[in-house]
């Protein structure tokens, strides 16, 4: 698996370059280090990482909650919170977003590598999941079954629907489900229409004698 991409959106160039610095150590690529949220938007949508690691002060129009609204919004990125604020409004608008992890400053490296760990984990699981289900529901929007007791003329073996008209069963099972018909003889009826054959051109031959 190749090693983990992250977007950093920091205001404040000393703590970015700590954070950049000890991710670098973990072993993770850092991709962009940015201090807006213009530049976020279209980093994020250009370079696809991992997570991105939002402070909430940023530089520009764009805080960093509603820089991670359009992110999620746009390219369905996994994003974590730096903060050094924990009041109870910031934290209300910060879970509006559905963010995978809220740290808060000064950053503990243990807990910042295992909060990354955890939100790259969880987003790969939905992805896949995500994944799982759109199949599922491809597979069985191909897959009509027809169920219950269906009504057969013992003559000419036409199928009654439910509305009382009598179909032939090929436009029955056509009209119900993807499946398609391709005619032909199985042994038995070729054999008879070879012998029904056989019989009439001896019947003409008789005949023109």
């Amino acid at each position: 698996m190749h090693p983990i991409s992250i977007l950093i959106v920091e205001d404040e160039a000393i703590v970015s370059a700590d954070i950049q610095d000890r991710l670098k150590t973990c072993g993770y690529t850092i991709c962009a280090a940015l201090d807006n949220g213009a530049d976020a938007l279209r980093w994020a949508g250009e370079t696809k990482p991992d997570v991105v690691l939002m402070d909430i002060n940023l530089n520009g129009a764009l805080d960093g909650i509603e820089t991670a609204r359009l992110i999620r919004e746009r390219f369905g990125l996994p994003v974590v919170y730096l903060s050094a604020y924990s009041d109870a409004e910031t934290l209300e608008r910060a879970k509006i977003t559905q963010p995978y992890g809220y740290l808060l400053k000064p950053l503990a490296e243990r807990e910042l590598v295992i909060t990354i760990e955890m939100a790259v984990y969880k987003h790969r699981a939905e992805r896949e999941q995500e994944r799982l289900v759109h199949d599922l529901e491809k597979a069985l929007e191909e897959v009509k079954t027809l169920r219950g007791l269906l009504p057969i003329c013992c003559e000419c073996k036409k199928i009654r629907a439910a509305d009382g008209d009598w179909e032939s069963i090929e436009a029955y099972v056509s009209s119900r489900t993807d499946a398609t018909f391709s005619h032909g003889y199985c042994p038995e009826c070729f054999r008879r229409a070879v012998e029904e054959l056989d019989a009439a051109a001896i019947r003409k031959v008789a005949g023109g004698a």
